[in-house]
């Protein structure tokens, strides 16, 4: 979402950047620009293939339940009856994951934001973003789903993979426990993970022999969901338990995975041509959509289907 701050200040956040008198002059006019691009964006994503908008949406970098209430009340979301599942974390700058879901698509029976302890160094926390774990009925199949905002490489990709590592491992202790009811339940991992898919906290840590990447093969040098002088990276992943990929008498199966990457949400002319059309380049207001692209996966359901 690329910041989607309120305009509000709240003196318990590091937010007074993203108010109307602040570095970033954020009006409610730039707030209700970008909530009408965000929700274009959203009703168009997997649409070409499926004729649908998405049935969950996992989101990094929103500031409150708020916003996203009016990101899904907006006139073209409204339609979709979209639920959100969101929760304050104690990320200092305040911004959080969260789930958008259509109702008649989604039940949720229960969610919760796990903590996670991560240090700047020996002994002092870093303050970084809950995993949202959100279980529920998808098309009346039960899943689990793991949103994720990892730290990000402000300092240094490899001064700060200790703390995507220690994410990734605290994943892996929320998977064991959902496994430790159920062996067989079906797990989706999502996010931006602030590490590509070859990374060593994404590789080693969190995919296992128990789970698939298939955002493996989308990143190229030519494409992926952001860029950052000049080279594509793919941060932005979903993740899936095994389960998914099974061939025979499998009625829920993975079918493909894409980098939402439309003309339209890209810089159109000059140097950046083709790099997401975000809303600020530094304190500069451009009025685009987002720093990344979003990713999406398709799901083939079929109940009768037993092969």
């Amino acid at each position: 979402m690329e910041n989607l701050f309120d305009t509000h200040d709240d003196p318990e956040k590091l937010d007074e950047d993203f108010t109307p008198r602040g570095e970033y002059n954020w009006t409610d006019k730039r707030l209700k620009n970008k909530l009408r691009k965000l929700s274009t964006v959203i009703s168009k994503i997997g649409a070409t293939e499926t004729g649908e908008a998405p049935s969950l949406l996992g989101v990094a970098e929103v500031e409150t339940t708020e916003v996203l209430e009016q990101l899904v009340a907006t006139k073209t979301l409204q339609e979709y009856n979209y639920g959100v599942v969101h929760y304050e974390s104690p990320d200092e700058r305040g911004i959080d994951v969260g789930l958008l879901y259509r109702k008649a698509h989604f039940e949720v029976l229960e969610s919760e934001a796990i903590n996670v302890y991560v240090e700047t160094e020996p002994g002092v926390q870093d303050y970084t973003r809950d995993i949202l774990h959100v279980h529920g009925k998808l098309l009346g199949m039960p899943v689990h789903v793991l949103v994720n905002h990892w730290p990000s490489r402000r300092q240094g990709a490899e001064e700060t993979a200790h703390k995507r590592i220690a994410v990734a491992q605290r994943c892996r202790e929320i998977i064991a426990q959902i496994k430790d009811k159920n062996p067989d339940a079906r797990i989706i991992i999502m996010g931006d993970f602030n590490d590509d898919p070859h990374s060593e906290a994404v590789k080693n840590h969190l995919v296992q022999s128990d789970f698939y990447n298939p955002m493996v093969f989308l990143l190229t040098r030519y494409e992926g969901s952001l860029n950052h002088r000049f080279e594509w990276y793919l941060f932005d992943q979903l993740i899936l338990s095994t389960n998914f990929m099974q061939l025979h008498h499998n009625p829920f199966r993975y079918d493909a995975s894409k980098i939402y990457n439309d003309v339209s949400l890209t810089e159109f002319k000059g140097k950046f041509k083709g790099n997401p059309f975000r809303t600020y380049a530094g304190k500069r207001y451009l009025g685009g959509y987002s720093d990344h692209f979003p990713v999406y996966t398709i799901f083939d359901i079929n109940p009768m289907k037993t092969n």
